[in-house]
């Protein structure tokens, strides 16, 4: 059989990643077209990114933790509620991030809308969301997801894939979907990250990028900084 990856030479000139260059030339971002408060300017980015046919889920984040011992860690999920309060999603909380977040709480959100040439950066502290909240969130999901929260032990390391696969058939065969209700997981639920600072980023020419940051106030107001690019 022909290895379909094997006349790709990792030396070519079109495989040299110094040599892939995009050229931005998109309008700016100024101080004052930002709305107030940092969710009220996310929330306008975010529309438009749903938007965008070519932005495959404008609700996929990078979120960066590190342990106790400052070792990072980084993952994609996937948003699920923003509001004046934070920024939330959910996972198992046996898995590696929220081991590290309940060490160290503190997180970095990363938004990267490449096809509009954005990027929103949020830094904060995640705290876990109450359980009715994520009871609540859970009953949305639909009934295969709800069934894999129960089937995987999230980066723990597992024999194979017929084990996780015997795993979501039983569950399957316990909770038949619209006859059993599946039950929230105690092991599973929601984070959200109330921010300190949310960055946004605007590609321009020549690498001369926009970059305005709102910073939290002790009063509960927010200042706006611009960083050099």
């Amino acid at each position: 059989m022909t290895d379909p990856d094997a006349s790709l030479d990792p030396a070519a000139p079109d495989l040299d990643p110094a040599a892939m260059r995009k050229h931005y030339r998109a309008e700016g971002l100024a101080e004052r077209d930002l709305a107030d408060g940092p969710v009220e300017q996310f929330a306008r980015w975010f529309r438009q990114a749903a938007a965008q046919a070519h932005l495959f889920e404008p609700n996929a984040m990078i979120v960066s933790t590190a342990d106790g011992d400052g070792r990072p860690s980084a993952r994609t999920v996937l948003l699920k509620q923003f509001d004046e309060r934070g920024f939330v999603f959910y996972t198992n909380y046996e898995s590696r991030k929220a081991r590290d977040l309940a060490e160290n709480p503190y997180v970095s959100l990363l938004f990267p809308w490449h096809p509009m040439a954005r990027q929103v950066i949020v830094t904060g502290v995640a705290r876990r969301t109450g359980r009715d909240e994520t009871a609540a969130y859970f009953r949305t999901r639909p009934h295969g997801s709800q069934l894999g929260a129960w089937a995987s032990g999230q980066s723990s390391v597992i024999a194979s894939r017929a084990e996780l696969d015997a795993s979501y058939a039983e569950l399957a065969a316990r909770y038949p979907e619209g006859v059993e209700q599946v039950p929230v997981p105690p092991h599973w639920g929601g984070f959200r990250v109330a921010p300190s600072t949310v960055e946004f980023w605007q590609g321009r020419e020549n690498r001369l990028h926009d970059r305005l940051r709102y910073v939290a106030e002790p009063d509960g107001g927010w200042r706006v900084e611009r960083l050099s690019p």
